[in-house]
């Protein structure tokens, strides 16, 4: 058993809340933190009973001397970061500084730049190292899970793996005529960005939304989706051996994009800096706060997810073709945590990837991604908390 400090009180941190507080045989305490002490002490109030103790805190994710008083006074086993990833870099620093291990779902981005890579946080690989902690990135569901089906596919159904492509499929239907299903920041600098994909030992990049392909998704349908750059492709071309080559596809409806061109057109989706009433806003930030809150969504959002992997490689001499996916409900999603799929998927394997790290079943000192560990401990726990995977050996492909 140990303690976990949960960095974070959005979408994805409540679904963690609740999923430690349901597995009190691994987390006997855990910390909420985050820069409105409110909404942690909102958890604590509705999930407090429990065998899991709960206290909060208010904490600025980007003061590294505040986080490193809080986790020396809470003294967890490790640090869930739940926050946004503009804030990675300083609570690995106050990881650091503590000899604290982390555990993160999404990898840091500039604040003033919609670029995201692992590059700033792979530097850090020696540091961990040295104080012999481990640092875990990305153990959300993409990148995440994916990372985990990679890892699983190539211990268990191939020799070598030539092709991924990763497809995420969202079919919820939440009635707003333009909403996002997590940060609207975020996902609107995912989703405006230039896509790429991994093919042949270098980069291939595309105009925003240039590449479609249209898929038959099991127990859902078929479903528009765009080719995106997606941060998992970065690390799994470096730690899947004999990849040529990497691709990611996300499902969007004609509305959704409609939208989002509309406010690309008139500038909303800016990060650049205007001047409004004799101060500064960023027109993105100003965007999100008028766009309804993803947590809120739960309530209004029926349909299914569906987010896995399709590979392509080769056993025994032979080609083969594999499909790993999970299928997840909206609805039962939040009768059971007051959630939407698109947090639970995420904020269960934040858990999951949290417990491992702590109890010692993925200890490695040093920065790493979720692919690099034994998957089967993961997998088995997708399937007892809410996740379970899907396997198909005759997948249609995506040309």
């Amino acid at each position: 058993m140990g303690k976990a400090l949960i960095i974070g009180a959005g979408g994805v941190a409540g679904v963690a809340i609740h999923k430690c507080c349901q597995n009190s045989e691994a987390f006997d305490a855990i910390c909420i933190a985050s820069r409105t002490k409110s909404k942690c002490d909102a958890f604590k109030e509705k999930l407090g009973g429990g065998k899991t103790k709960i206290t909060t805190a208010e904490v600025d994710a980007n003061d590294v001397a505040a986080l490193t008083r809080l986790i020396e006074r809470e003294a967890p086993d490790v640090v869930l970061n739940l926050a946004l990833p503009y804030q990675d870099l300083s609570i690995m620093d106050a990881c650091l500084a503590t000899k604290t291990s982390y555990v993160d779902t999404a990898n840091y981005e500039p604040e003033d730049t919609a670029k995201f890579e692992y590059k700033w946080q792979w530097a850090y690989r020696a540091r961990f190292e040295e104080a012999g902690i481990t640092a875990l990135l990305g153990s959300g569901f993409d990148p995440g899970v994916t990372g985990v089906f990679s890892a699983y596919a190539l211990k268990h159904q191939f020799d070598e793996i030539h092709y991924i492509d990763i497809l995420d499929c969202n079919a919820g239907d939440h009635g707003y005529p333009f909403a996002t299903n997590f940060n609207p920041e975020i996902n609107i600098r995912e989703i405006s960005a230039r896509g790429s994909y991994w093919e042949n030992g270098g980069w291939v990049e595309t105009e925003p939304m240039e590449i479609k392909r249209v898929y038959d998704f099991p127990e859902i349908g078929r479903k528009d989706m765009y080719l995106l750059h997606h941060e998992e492709l970065e690390s799994l071309a470096k730690n899947i051996p004999g990849i040529r080559r990497i691709r990611f596809f996300m499902t969007f409806g004609e509305s959704y994009l409609t939208h989002l061109k509309c406010l690309e057109d008139v500038g909303m989706t800016s990060i650049e800096p205007i001047e409004f009433e004799g101060r500064k806003i960023v027109p993105l930030q100003f965007l999100k706060a008028v766009l309804p809150d993803p947590a809120s969504l739960g309530p209004r959002t029926k349909g299914k997810t569906n987010i896995g992997c399709i590979f392509r490689g080769v056993k025994d001499g032979k080609e083969k073709t594999y499909y790993l996916y999970n299928v997840c409900d909206h609805e039962a999603c939040y009768k059971e945590v007051g959630s939407q799929a698109v947090s639970y998927t995420t904020g269960v394997p934040a858990m999951i990837g949290a417990m491992l790290v702590m109890n010692g079943t993925w200890k490695k000192p040093g920065v790493h991604n979720i692919e690099e560990f034994d998957p089967d401990p993961f997998m088995a726990a997708l399937n007892r908390w809410g996740l379970p995977w899907k396997e198909s050996f005759s997948p249609e492909l995506v040309d």
